[in-house]
């Protein structure tokens, strides 16, 4: 497989653009792109065995080669278990290279732009996916722009400058800020490293999944509770169950319970009314600001690949996730606001007590404000 070999399609009207491009949204109707012309082959567990313990040790299942001059040593995150929960594990990706899930997804995009040669490129985020995107592109030598909602964390801001990305502060939404790096990606020469429109990122996000089955000696658990905004995370963990079973590792599905905040649950109210399209609601505020996404470009995806599952989209208050985020603490897990929502939603009984369950805990909590009590 070369990168000349597959291509971005359109998941709505099935128009396609080369990989070289920088295509990030369809031409013709500005739908979505999927990555066409890959077919993962993952790898058994006897073929795993003596493998280095990142990420790229699944390199059959992934759309690109490790990148030995950008890669940190990302991904075999531990897993640990829950606070008085003996049927629940919880996967710390906070212990990744820059304090969450995001460089799963980033450090594809940013070997994929080293590939390509790109001297700039960019990125929108409420915070953790910048920072991802901006420390792998000073690996790899690139310029980098990241968008960001003017309210972010100053852990994150500060972040982000550290690696040397030049921070474009947002007035407004995280809408207003994903509208602002919509329109400064349309210059030339500039490759969008966006966590939710490169679908790179999902085949980034994906390992995570494949390391649960590995962990778990070639099984996955009953249930995996995911926190959802944009989803990349839940999408990466749907497609990586699919490839499990066409591979045959796996013999079912677990069901995916996604998460959001109460403040801003577009995908749980679509779930709640049966529609195949993220509802049209108003952001109210919530402490988890990764997840704040009034209106995830890739909605209909979630929604379909929960559904296919037989999960749930569920929500949480923020009071459930402060005190959630206090209890994480206490028993020596400190992640930021967002991060505890899994848990908030599993203590709550959002989540069928039934069988076996894992969540991940996605962020740290040294990058953000502790919440209010």
């Amino acid at each position: 497989m070369t990168l000349e070999s597959l291509s971005l399609r359109c998941g709505a009207c099935g128009h396609t653009e080369p990989l070289r491009s920088l295509a990030w949204r369809c031409a013709k109707c500005h739908g979505v792109l999927d990555l066409d012309g890959f077919a993962a082959a993952p790898p058994s567990l006897t073929d795993l065995a003596g493998r280095g313990t990142s990420l790229w040790r699944y390199r059959e299942a992934l759309p690109i080669a490790e990148p030995g001059d950008i890669t940190m040593g990302e991904g075999m995150t531990p897993l640990v278990g829950a606070p008085g929960r003996p049927g629940v594990t919880l996967k710390v990706d906070h212990l990744m290279p820059t304090g969450s899930f995001k460089d799963r997804g980033a450090v594809m995009l940013v070997a994929l732009a080293a590939r390509l040669g790109v001297a700039r490129l960019m990125a929108d985020s409420s915070g953790n996916a910048g920072t991802a995107v901006a420390a792998y592109a000073a690996r790899a030598g690139i310029a980098c722009d990241v968008y960001v909602p003017a309210d972010t964390s100053a852990g994150k801001v500060g972040q982000l400058r550290a690696y040397g990305a030049a921070v474009h502060q947002i007035p407004g939404s995280r809408e207003d800020t994903a509208r602002a790096a919509a329109l400064a990606a349309g210059e030339p020469g500039v490759f969008y490293a966006s966590h939710v429109y490169h679908p790179f990122f999902v085949h980034g996000t994906k390992t995570y999944v494949y390391e649960v089955w590995e962990q778990l000696g070639g099984r996955l658990p009953d249930t995996l509770v995911l926190p959802v905004g944009n989803g990349t995370l839940v999408l990466g963990a749907h497609l990586a169950c699919a490839e499990l079973l066409e591979a045959g590792h796996i013999g079912r599905f677990p069901r995916i319970v996604a998460v959001q905040a109460a403040g801003c649950a577009p995908l749980a109210a679509a779930f709640a009314g049966g529609s195949p399209v993220p509802a049209n609601v108003g952001t109210q505020g919530t402490v988890a600001e990764g997840i704040a996404i009034a209106r995830p470009a890739r909605g209909a995806q979630i929604l379909a690949a929960v559904r296919a599952t037989g999960g749930a989209v569920v929500t949480v208050t923020d009071e459930q996730v402060r005190a959630a985020h206090a209890a994480l603490a206490r028993s020596g897990l400190y992640v930021e606001p967002t991060s505890a929502v899994c848990w908030a939603a599993i203590e709550a009984g959002e989540v069928e007590p039934a069988g076996t369950v894992v969540a991940p805990l996605c962020g740290s909590g040294l990058k953000s404000k502790p919440p209010v009590m």
